[in-house]
């Protein structure tokens, strides 16, 4: 056991645990090492390294200056303008997009904490607000803990899905791609609202992600994998190998009740997805990551027990403040069918940069939602409204 902290009451072996080595819990520790650096420590991971499998992009409007400088020493790749591509609308917006990747991730967190402060292969049995039992029988006393582990009980949720396999190709010569394409959905449309994702990574390094907004969450990674060789045969990219695989299911949230997700997991602050902290659109989860690091790093003296009530009534807030977002969500998956879900998203491509940047940061203002919703909707008003009240009377929405 460590020892005692003043007015602690008892020994602590740290002063907050992290649980979780993701994004949100490595943003978190970051940011509590850069405030704080008399806070001691414990970012506690299941896996071997930190950042699982993963390429992280966001769009500079994303977050603050502040957010910025937390996560300047992660990124790996940057462009100053990415393109969309539809079947009546292409588009190249000057909007900055960055690119991180998990070993830099996993370098940088390393890099930054005291050595002792990161323990890696270790499940965690159970928490508390203040305790941890690893599954071997170790317990970590801290003043507070702060769960990151993944998704809660998305039974609680009313959404559909995001899913996709995404392949990093060395390819056999140059590409002549000069910026990200966000979405090519020129695409045949399969299950759902499907998009090709691309990330020039080098002269003949490419990321080719194959994305589905589906009904049902089942994935088939093979399958899928061959659409995206074959987008990538269809563009003239001849791959000579491929370097690096990754696959997810994110939830793309139409309504439900934040009350009972945030409780599935216990009585345990919580942050990143599994305090519901994603944008319900699109499922991407950085900027509220950045957000709550910077948030609980300003907080960092509370014990667990108060600073699980602060972050639950942050995220409730959140919940509430993205119901405008989960109403289009309504629209997409029941609202529009599945061949012509792609017009949604054209039609909201060809709206002014700054809207479609707030938009991707989860602060789009009053007049932006009304822009959004306004005009010729690519679904009929009539059933867009039958949409909604599907949506509600399917889960409750309450906290």
């Amino acid at each position: 056991m460590g020892q005692a902290r003043a007015g602690s009451g008892h020994n602590l072996d740290c002063d907050i645990a992290i649980l979780g080595g993701g994004l949100a819990g490595g943003l978190i520790a970051l940011a509590l090492n850069r405030a704080r650096p008399d806070i001691r420590l414990r970012l506690i991971e299941a896996g071997d390294t930190l950042g699982g499998n993963h390429v992280w992009s966001f769009f500079e409007g994303d977050v603050g200056a502040e957010g910025m400088a937390l996560l300047e020493p992660l990124i790996t790749h940057r462009w100053d303008d990415y393109e969309v591509r539809f079947p009546a609308h292409r588009r190249t917006l000057a909007m900055a997009y960055h690119s991180i990747r998990s070993a830099q991730f996993d370098a940088v967190v390393r890099a930054a904490l005291p050595g002792d402060a990161i323990r890696t292969g270790a499940a965690v049995a159970t928490a508390s607000a203040d305790h941890v039992t690893l599954d071997g029988g170790e317990e970590i006393a801290a003043r507070a803990v702060i769960d990151c582990r993944g998704a809660g009980d998305l039974e609680t949720l009313d959404a559909g899905w995001q899913k996709f396999v995404g392949l990093e190709l060395e390819l056999a010569a140059p590409h002549d791609l000069a910026r990200p394409i966000i979405m090519d959905a020129t695409v045949e449309q399969i299950d759902g609202y499907r998009f090709v994702y691309v990330l020039p990574f080098g002269p003949t390094r490419l990321f080719v992600e194959d994305t589905y907004y589906s009904d049902g969450p089942a994935l088939d990674a093979e399958t899928v994998e061959r659409r995206a060789l074959a987008y990538a045969a269809a563009q003239g990219w001849s791959v000579a190998e491929i370097v690096h695989r990754e696959k997810g299911v994110l939830p793309v949230v139409c309504n439900g009740s934040f009350g009972e997700y945030w409780r599935s997991t216990g009585a345990v602050p919580k942050a990143g997805v599994r305090a519901g902290l994603f944008h319900p659109v699109t499922g991407y989860s950085l900027p509220e990551a950045v957000r709550s690091a910077l948030f609980i790093a300003g907080h960092a003296d509370l014990p667990g027990a108060e600073l699980h009530g602060r972050l639950f009534a942050r995220a409730a807030q959140g919940w509430r403040d993205a119901s405008f977002y989960r109403m289009l969500d309504s629209m997409l998956f029941y609202g529009a069918d599945t061949s012509d879900r792609y017009k949604i998203l054209e039609r909201f491509y060809r709206l002014k940069p700054a809207l479609i940047s707030r938009f991707y940061a989860g602060r789009s203002r009053w007049t932006d939602k009304l822009r959004i919703v306004s005009g010729r909707p690519p679904i009929p008003v009539s059933r867009g409204v039958k949409a909604i009240i599907k949506s509600k009377t399917r889960k409750s929405g309450h906290t």
